[in-house]
């Protein structure tokens, strides 16, 4: 899971670097086969004035589907990774289950479509 961090109006640590690591582990960990790329923003969008202005932007890029996009805003920007984290493996999670189900589907009737006319040639006879 390749994973790209670039923060906008503050300096990126070591230690939240590691952190946004470990949560998008905990998240997405188990979907790492499914998942190209991650790309995490952090901003802070008052600058110095404060108030809740921190910004987590994650985007995961899955392949054959269209991107998971989550953006959360906070006062502390690690309650905005945790949160826009849990919320793309959440989303990520969703969008792969109906990908499944999708494509168990079309199987589905794909094999009915090559039984179906089988049964109706002996009806014929």
């Amino acid at each position: 899971m390749q994973i790209d961090i670039q923060a906008r109006n503050f300096s990126l640590t070591n230690a939240l670097r590691g952190h946004i690591q470990r949560r998008l582990g905990f998240a997405l960990g188990n979907r790492d086969d499914h998942i190209q790329r991650i790309m995490v923003r952090l901003s802070d969008i008052n600058g110095p004035r404060g108030g809740e202005d921190k910004c987590c932007h994650i985007q995961v890029v899955l392949p054959q589907l269209s991107d998971v996009v989550i953006e959360d805003t906070e006062v502390d920007i690690v309650t905005a990774i945790d949160r826009a984290t849990d919320r793309a493996g959440r989303t990520v999670g969703r969008r792969l289950t109906r990908q499944r189900d999708k494509a168990r589907t079309n199987d589905r009737h794909e094999l009915q479509s090559l039984v179906m006319p089988s049964e109706t040639e002996s009806h014929e006879n």
